[in-house]
């Protein structure tokens, strides 16, 4: 149009609503795809442990690599152990450049550091953990707590999959680890061998290391672990308990003289949980070490079902007495296959 004049809308006709012009639709960005495939790494007191993980079925898909925990188990000493596991894997085809990775390590965890150092060397304290395994590996890792690794595991595919209500795993080894879940929802790095029973620090009393450095019976580690459960049932709970680590093996052992308000059973995933668990928080991507919580059906946060979101299974144990109230104050130089 000439002369300035603006070309007035048009009526609708009577009877015609009209309605606003059309707005183009936002564009919707769809998540990547979770991978199928993932390594998980285990740094324990006495061994690193690696190997590649189907996360939608938990099964180990490569050989189980294991190297000795180096002494002094500083983060170069323990950084380039890991390095020379996931070379081998790497060197075997199943740890491509596109494979995620996961590691597990024995302290509380954040933002990619150790915040605490019991059964590590204390120089972990000093050191971006996360970034300097990625530089050593190739690849982006993502970092959890050892316990946390396992408990994962046993809730997407063992002992305790499907469970709503709380779940407390305890791994009983060098020294105790532990991961709670309330209806599938994990509280990070809890690491409730620390708390204090008996005046001490629990797994320097109670843990399976602590038994043998004691030098008692099952029978009396039962009784006195069962104080330990106790204390932990009047805190949080549980609606069910699951043993791990080593001493989980010997149940039998100990089993008659175990007493606990809430059903116990052995964990199913035993020696690969923790590998299982770290590559389930590798598939999960980068957030699954920093997030407050893993959440049962929320995207990308999926735990106790089948899938990433989140070996031979095993009997379950037997459900323990009722306690009796609450607690009183008180270096090969490769890789071999496992």
């Amino acid at each position: 149009m000439s002369g300035g004049l603006r070309q007035q809308p048009r009526e609708a006709p009577p009877g015609v609503v009209s309605s606003p012009p059309m707005s183009r639709r936002p564009s919707v960005r769809t998540a990547p795809p979770r991978p199928t495939r993932a390594i998980g790494i285990d740094v324990g007191g006495t061994g690193v442990k690696a190997a590649a993980v189907d996360v939608t079925t938990g099964d180990i898909v490569s050989p189980r690599m294991r190297l000795r925990t180096p002494q002094p188990s500083t983060p170069a000493a323990v950084v380039e152990t890991i390095g020379l596991i996931i070379d081998s894997l790497a060197d075997q085809g199943f740890a491509d450049p596109d494979v995620p990775a996961g590691a597990g390590l024995p302290g509380v965890i954040r933002a990619g550091r150790l915040m605490t150092a019991a059964n590590i060397d204390k120089s972990w304290l000093e050191v971006d953990a996360r970034a300097m395994i990625a530089e050593r590996i190739g690849r982006e890792v993502v970092l959890v707590n050892d316990a946390d690794a396992a408990g994962l595991a046993e809730m997407t595919f063992g002992a305790a999959r499907g469970r709503m209500g709380t779940v407390l795993v305890l791994t009983i080894g060098t020294g105790i680890g532990s991961a709670l879940f309330t209806d599938g929802h994990l509280l990070r790095s809890t690491e409730f061998g620390h708390l204090t029973f008996r005046g001490r620090e629990a797994e320097s009393l109670v843990s399976g290391a602590a038994r043998e450095r004691r030098g008692i019976g099952w029978k009396r580690w039962a009784r006195e672990f069962s104080e330990y459960l106790a204390l932990l049932d009047w805190w949080f709970s549980p609606d069910l308990v699951v043993l791990g680590g080593g001493v989980s093996k010997e149940y039998a052992k100990y089993e008659r003289w175990l007493t606990s308000r809430a059903p116990i059973v052995t964990a199913a995933m035993l020696n690969t949980a923790g590998i299982v668990g770290a590559a389930l928080a590798a598939a999960m991507g980068p957030a699954a070490g920093d997030s407050a919580a893993i959440a049962p059906g929320a995207e990308d946060t999926t735990v106790g079902g089948a899938g990433p979101a989140a070996g031979d299974a095993r009997a379950e144990g037997a459900t323990g007495a009722p306690s009796a109230g609450a607690p009183s104050a008180g270096d090969p130089s490769a890789p071999i296959d496992m």
